[in-house]
């Protein structure tokens, strides 16, 4: 959470996390004097971004240990973002370039030759 606000360069006015206990007791500890906000879904966006890692977090029954968890997410990210993509967005004749090239970017970083 430290790291989270230091990044952002600027104090937020309001927090939004779920009802877990331990957001509110690190809030505390590192003095956030931000409204901390909790709901069942006003955080959304936040949880909805982390769905595929939670998904393959539960697929794997866990990570044995943090580096372990660090490496597939560095690994994970990179290849989420090729080849997700907001289908509602983009015409079927971009959706295909762009799963054509994210497929010829896949193959070189696999080392893979067709």
């Amino acid at each position: 959470m430290r790291k989270l606000l230091r990044k952002q360069g600027f104090a937020p006015t309001e927090i939004v996390t779920d009802h877990l206990r331990s957001y509110g007791a690190a809030f505390r500890a590192l003095g956030v004097s931000a409204q901390h906000i909790q709901g069942k879904r006003k955080n959304n966006r936040a949880e909805s971004s982390h769905l595929p890692t939670r998904r393959r977090e539960r697929r794997m029954q866990g990570f044995r240990s943090p580096g372990a968890a660090q490496r597939f997410l560095s690994a994970h990210a990179a290849v989420y973002n090729t080849f997700n993509l907001c289908r509602h967005l983009v015409s079927a004749k971009t959706h295909r370039r762009l799963r054509s090239e994210a497929i010829v970017v896949w193959r070189s970083a696999a080392g893979v030759t067709a």
